[in-house]
């Protein structure tokens, strides 16, 4: 078991990236923590220089997200970083009105979850300035966009690369919406 929180990945699911510290509630070979992401008690205060949490927010509801973002503030160093990727609803938005090629049917997942287990079921749709206002509330400084590309963990194709049509990441609209923050 890794004891170094200097970088975590919560609601890492089936992906992994080396050198992190994975939590998620799934018990899978690579998960270090069996853990709710509301509850990192067993992580000291001020740990992490990065939590990376990618499509793990919108599974929380709304009274939920102000406790759950104060819990990962609590675990990340001074100057340290919440890195986070939400589905972006501005772009679900976007190409269900102007791209008449997809349906409900193809984006409905990015708003309501895959719904694949009991935890693949989203609460919450976020924006750019909505998100941004929960992370500044909680104690976040500066809040800008991230590009997957630039990352450590660039090699993990996980949602934070999610583009329609799917896997055109040269040509195709990201409906990710990833947002870094620094304590």
């Amino acid at each position: 078991m890794n004891d170094n929180f200097e970088k975590i990945h919560l609601g890492c699911g089936d992906k992994y990236i080396d050198g992190f510290v994975h939590i998620d509630l799934l018990d899978l070979d690579h998960i270090d923590y069996v853990a709710d992401a509301r509850d990192l008690s067993f992580i000291p205060d001020d740990s992490a220089k990065l939590l990376y949490a990618s499509h793990v927010l919108e599974h929380f509801g709304r009274e939920e997200l102000l406790p759950l973002l104060i819990e990962w503030h609590r675990v990340i160093k001074a100057d340290g970083i919440l890195r986070i990727a939400v589905p972006d609803f501005k772009a679900v938005v976007e190409v269900y009105k102007h791209d008449p090629s997809y349906q409900l049917s193809d984006l409905i997942g990015l708003v309501c979850g895959g719904q694949k287990n009991e935890f693949d079921f989203h609460k919450t749709i976020f924006d750019e300035q909505y998100l941004t206002t929960f992370l500044k509330k909680v104690g976040f400084k500066k809040v800008s966009k991230w590009d997957w590309r630039d990352t450590e963990h660039s090699h993990v194709d996980d949602y934070s690369q999610a583009y329609l049509p799917h896997m055109d990441k040269e040509n195709g609209n990201l409906m990710s919406l990833n947002l870094q923050a620094h304590k």
